[in-house]
């Protein structure tokens, strides 16, 4: 990098704009819980459209880890086992909903990406897991 944008950019780096960066990493996780929990029957029919039983446990079990873990990141406490728990259920929900190899056509593409994007929040979860504990060692 050159030396006069490194001084710039060191004094954007501030608490608030690492918080707001982690707030836009949970963005999705926020959003999917609080929407689940406003309207716990859709939660319900999710779970079953992709054959998770028992349904009402299922959902709300994904609703407090995608609440839980995210507050958790942004509290900071255990921000490492918050972040970690989200990077694994991402793996694990975009191996369930974003199966693009057993789809033909068009759709194949648009999955394909869903897979891969979400491979990559997984991956600044584990980023923001391991940030976390090196600060603690």
């Amino acid at each position: 990098m050159t030396a006069p944008i490194k001084p710039i950019l060191t004094r954007l780096a501030t608490p608030s704009l690492r918080w707001i960066c982690l707030l836009l990493i949970c963005a999705a996780y926020l959003q999917g819980g609080i929407n689940k929990l406003m309207d716990f029957q859709s939660a319900i029919g999710e779970m079953q459209h992709f054959g998770l039983s028992p349904a009402g446990p299922m959902a709300a079990l994904v609703i407090a880890g995608e609440l839980g873990a995210s507050l958790m990141i942004l509290s900071g406490f255990y921000r490492w086992l918050g972040a970690g728990y989200l990077a694994v259920f991402t793996l694990m929900a975009t191996l369930l909903a974003n199966r693009y190899w057993e789809i033909a056509g068009p759709e194949r593409f648009m999955a394909a990406n869903g897979f891969y994007e979400h491979l990559g929040l997984a991956g600044a979860f584990l980023l923001v897991a391991w940030h976390d504990l090196r600060k603690e060692a």
